[in-house]
């Protein structure tokens, strides 16, 4: 039997090709022996949201694995996505965080905020306020330093949400109905 508990890597070798098999890439594992009851987190990533009953899933199946490794510590396991702070940093991060509003910082220092559309060759093209209206800017993914998704209270307006290449969800309502 093995003492304390797993390091990361041997976290992310014994996990990795279950949560592939998900759909889901490892972004992340903290192995955290400070609290009184030890934790290990995932941090798991894909093209499509970490629901909860996929989470819970994942979580089963890593502690099914985990248990092959036969610690000798208790331990607390999570698996969750990214938090909404976590920097955007590469191209499959701008990709899942598409029709997400965002804020840049830009190399030159200046700021930006807007919509995520399409990236496509590491150029995004993002949805910004133009007067009352909207337009697309293009930017190399080169030029942005920092990308941050910002939490929105608030529905973006279908003119937004079509520039950033997402259909605006149905109302229901028919005329005449």
């Amino acid at each position: 039997m093995a003492t304390g508990l797993p390091s990361q890597t041997q976290v992310i070798e014994l996990l990795d090709a279950e949560f592939t098999r998900a759909g889901f890439e490892i972004e992340d594992v903290v192995v955290d022996d400070q609290d009184p009851l030890p934790r290990i987190t995932v941090v798991a990533d894909g093209d499509t949201p970490l629901d909860l009953d996929t989470a819970a899933a994942l979580a089963r199946s890593a502690s099914e694995l985990l248990d092959t490794l036969e610690f000798d510590s208790q331990y607390v396991l999570e698996v969750s996505s990214p938090g909404v702070g976590r920097p955007l940093t590469s191209a499959k991060h701008f990709r899942r965080a598409h029709g997400r509003r965002v804020e840049l910082t830009l190399s030159d220092g200046s700021g930006l905020t807007g919509r995520v559309g399409v990236v496509d060759d590491d150029i995004l093209t993002l949805v910004v306020r133009a007067g009352r209206d909207w337009n697309r800017r293009r930017l190399p993914l080169s030029e942005i330093s920092r990308a941050v998704v910002q939490v929105e209270f608030s529905p973006p307006s279908e003119r937004e949400l079509e520039l950033a290449g997402i259909k605006a969800p149905e109302t229901g309502t028919e005329a005449g109905a």
